[in-house]
């Protein structure tokens, strides 16, 4: 669709801006294990609730944690498309269910990294279950380094309305991409979750950084080794101590009101190429 045609839309979506919200975030910091889902859901059960005993009205994990993030092919040499299917879970199944029920007795907002089984597909899946047990938000990984074999990619990038403002989310690799969290910043969004589990270090966490300043949004990082909490000026106001297993709490205060400067100043009539395929140029192009 031509950028002129979507204008409009993103346009209201950015001037319907989010509401006021305080709340305690607790990133899980945590390295779950390959393939054992009972394992890493009671790893989860009671990190979440040391977590919501401190005052956390919203809990994250990191990527795929239920069963360990096996759909890499770096992390899981060899893995066969049978085996791969064989841990997934539907987003109505017993297991998420069980998640569910936690989010509701605990009364927080619980997301959830998963392998997710729609039928004869697979997703890399961060669900959001509200404290009232139902799905807040569903977002499925939309980019890979081509290192997921057997998992279909996404196509959206939702923004979940809540009592606490306006929450998109993004899985790792997405991350890498400005444009996905700048869709996700023009619909709406005050803070964006990103569950993850591939490189973190110095790079990654300027890249954080300049992903919130340059959107104006609150962010949070969850990685099993990695664990940022960031606010709009691009300030690093929560971090993980670099000690194994460990809950990472920051207060995030979101703002009523319009989106800052950078985005004001945006001209999208300039912008059309963005939205364009790239095409490799110079020696060996088209080959």
């Amino acid at each position: 669709m031509p950028l002129k045609k979507l204008l409009p839309g993103i346009l209201a979506a950015t001037l319907a801006w989010g509401a006021d919200a305080s709340f305690v975030f607790a990133g899980l910091s945590l390295m779950a294990e390959p393939w054992n889902k009972e394992r890493n859901f009671d790893l989860l059960e009671r990190y979440a609730r040391e977590a919501a005993a401190r005052g956390a009205k919203v809990i994250a994990t990191p990527e795929g944690f239920l069963e360990g993030y096996v759909a890499n092919r770096n992390r899981s040499p060899g893995l066969e498309r049978e085996k791969y299917f064989s841990v997934g879970e539907e987003i109505d199944g017993p297991l998420l269910a069980r998640v569910a029920a936690l989010a509701r007795e605990l009364k927080v907002y619980l997301l959830v990294g998963f392998a997710e089984r729609r039928r004869d597909r697979m997703y890399n899946t961060a669900v959001i279950f509200g404290p009232d047990g139902a799905v807040a938000s569903r977002y499925s990984k939309s980019h890979t380094a081509d290192d997921e074999p057997f998992n279909t990619k996404g196509t959206s990038f939702p923004v979940a309305d809540t009592p606490l403002g306006r929450w998109g989310t993004l899985i790792c690799f997405d991350r890498q991409l400005p444009e996905t969290s700048r869709i996700l910043a023009l619909r709406g969004a005050q803070f964006i979750l990103v569950p993850a589990w591939g490189s973190y270090g110095e790079l990654n966490d300027q890249m954080m950084r300049v992903r919130a300043y340059e959107n104006g949004v609150w962010l949070a990082f969850v990685h099993p080794r990695r664990c940022l909490i960031i606010d709009p000026r691009g300030n690093i106001v929560a971090r993980d101590t670099g000690e194994g297993d460990q809950i990472v709490m920051g207060t995030i205060s979101l703002r009523d009101g319009r989106p800052i400067q950078l985005l004001e100043q945006r001209r999208p009539e300039l912008y059309e190429e963005i939205a364009k395929p790239w095409k490799r140029s110079g020696p060996g192009a088209g080959q």
